[in-house]
């Protein structure tokens, strides 16, 4: 009995450790949007009592000293075009969500994951392979320069 004890005491403390080493791992971007899961949606809503799509990228970026406008089809136009094959942490991208052009726009965060102000849900991850979001995808733009990219994705110890 005691060495069962002793094995459930150490896998325990063994996996207490291991979690508790990937959340201290967390990049400062991350973290800064990992903070918003949850804010609800508010039309033309820039500030932690809700968000809009724009208003929520607008926010974080400038939380880094980059400003966007806010408007999905103007951070359109912003940074520089990135094909959907080279997108990385940081990248906006945008959506067709209404049949007019570029209405929805997220941060994309890595692994096919993106962060946005959704109008149902507030602020949520969601796959870019989702049905819903695959057939609606129009671009991305790239505004974090290289240097700033390396900082905000640097991972905190």
């Amino acid at each position: 009995m005691k060495k069962i004890v002793a094995l459930v005491f150490s896998l325990v403390l063994f996996l207490s450790v291991a979690l508790g080493s990937v959340s201290a791992s967390q990049s400062k971007l991350d973290e800064t949007v990992d903070g918003l899961l949850g804010v609800p949606y508010r039309d033309a809503g820039t500030t932690t009592k809700g968000f809009d799509c724009s208003g929520f990228t607008a926010y974080v970026f400038d939380q880094f000293g980059i400003d966007l406008p806010h408007s999905s089809s103007a951070q359109d136009k912003e940074g520089f075009w990135v094909d959907k094959s080279d997108l990385r942490k940081g990248d906006l991208v945008f959506f067709n969500t209404g049949g007019k052009g570029i209405s929805h726009v997220g941060i994309y965060l890595g692994n096919g994951e993106f962060i946005h102000s959704a109008s149902n849900e507030g602020i949520v991850k969601n796959k870019l392979s989702e049905s819903y979001y695959a057939k609606r995808y129009v671009s991305a733009r790239r505004v974090l320069w290289d240097d700033i990219y390396n900082q905000l994705t640097a991972e905190s110890k």
